[in-house]
């Protein structure tokens, strides 16, 4: 058999990623910002972004840990998730020196740019909650959210300080069930793979923090037909390909659509179909080709971060179950409020999934409590 064909994967976390990408007959080179365990076993080489998570991808530290991916190797591409939303000037960088399986950088810029998205939502006639650059006269039912900004983090009540500081800004509340679409796109058409409802694990001073996902979504018909249509008018504006998501805010028939994410999201752990390759499907779509019929799934499945609770100088040795994911290196540290590891967990519905991943969590935390220094 011949050498695999090497990819670069670059995200905040590259271990969903690189998973699938073995399953897909990939070798992954892969770049991010916490360099776990099963990311390093899952990647052909790894190289850790230190300080991503606080300070955001930086181009020169990105650049050469890329680089030094890809000298031993000659990558067929690469492949970029979460962090670069707010960053297409790092991604043309990118696209000038790889082949990028993904959306083009003018693309995210697009399509992240607030006004621009209203624009869209417009010109194809869905619904999108009212958006302002400036800070609203009066704040009480209007968001911030920072420009490019991703997992929840950066959201705020707008009456909780001044944020006119061009870094946000500001969008009616609606309300609704959150509903996820992740799909494929061409660059011309769409398949949506399924619906996934999603929820925050808030903190005071991050309300809106991302707390997991569970699929499939409860959704009438006739919704979920409509999202899929909203979804299939866009693609082709917004010439998006490969994996994207879509955040809709459900109210029984009638939805808002919140922004789309144009890149390889948080749902690929509950989406990656048991005998196929979401990241294989990805390559494949960039280059043109949708597949003949969408992934089929035996059971729901839910995924949970489990933040932790206090600063941890050292992670320490750890039995770790295997429906445990992104597990820290011992010795690393990690500080409170930051992920510790994402549990996953299958059943017959969404509802007894997510229950059973929250109780996976609490036992995740509660047997690394008397472990720690």
């Amino acid at each position: 058999m011949g050498r695999a064909t090497a990819v670069l994967i670059a995200a905040a976390s590259g271990r969903a990623l690189a998973a699938s990408a073995r399953r897909g007959g990939y070798a992954p080179l892969v770049a991010d910002f916490f360099g776990d365990e099963d990311t390093a076993a899952a990647a052909e080489a790894h190289i850790r972004l230190d300080h991503g998570l606080a300070c955001g991808m930086s181009t020169d530290l990105v650049i050469a840990a890329l680089e030094s991916l890809a000298a031993p190797r000659e990558p067929a591409g690469i492949v970029c998730g979460t962090g670069f939303e707010d960053r297409p000037e790092l991604l043309a960088d990118i696209a000038q020196r790889w082949t990028l399986f993904g959306n083009a950088p003018a693309v995210v810029a697009r399509t992240k740019d607030p006004l621009a998205f209203v624009k869209l939502c417009q010109d194809c006639s869905v619904a999108h909650p009212d958006t302002s650059l400036a800070q609203p006269p009066d704040p009480t039912s209007w968001l911030a959210k920072r420009q490019g900004g991703a997992g929840g983090r950066h959201i705020r009540n707008a009456a909780d300080g001044d944020r006119a500081d061009g870094t946000f800004y500001f969008q009616r509340r609606v309300e609704g069930v959150p509903v996820s679409a992740l799909f494929l796109a061409d660059g011309h058409r769409a398949m949506v793979l399924g619906f996934s409802t999603q929820w925050s694990a808030p903190t005071p001073s991050q309300p809106f923090r991302y707390g997991g996902a569970a699929q499939p979504a409860v959704v009438d018909a006739d919704t979920a037909d409509a999202m899929t249509e909203a979804v299939e008018r866009l693609t082709p504006m917004m010439q998006l390909r490969g994996l994207n998501s879509a955040d809709f805010l459900v109210r029984g028939r009638d939805f808002d659509l919140l922004e789309i994410n144009p890149r390889p999201g948080a749902t690929l752990d509950i989406f990656e179909p048991n005998d196929e390759s979401l990241f294989a499907m990805h390559i494949s779509a960039c280059q043109g080709a949708l597949p003949a019929t969408r992934p089929s799934y035996e059971q729901a499945r839910a995924a949970v971060i489990v933040y932790a609770g206090r600063n941890i100088p050292a992670f320490p040795a750890f039995d770790w179950p295997d429906w445990a994911a992104d597990r820290p290196v011992v010795g690393t540290s990690v500080d409170n409020g930051d992920p510790l590891c994402t549990v996953i967990a299958c059943a017959e519905t969404a509802t007894a999934a997510r229950q059973l991943a929250a109780q996976r969590g609490a036992a995740i935390l509660a047997s690394t409590s008397g472990r720690l220094p």
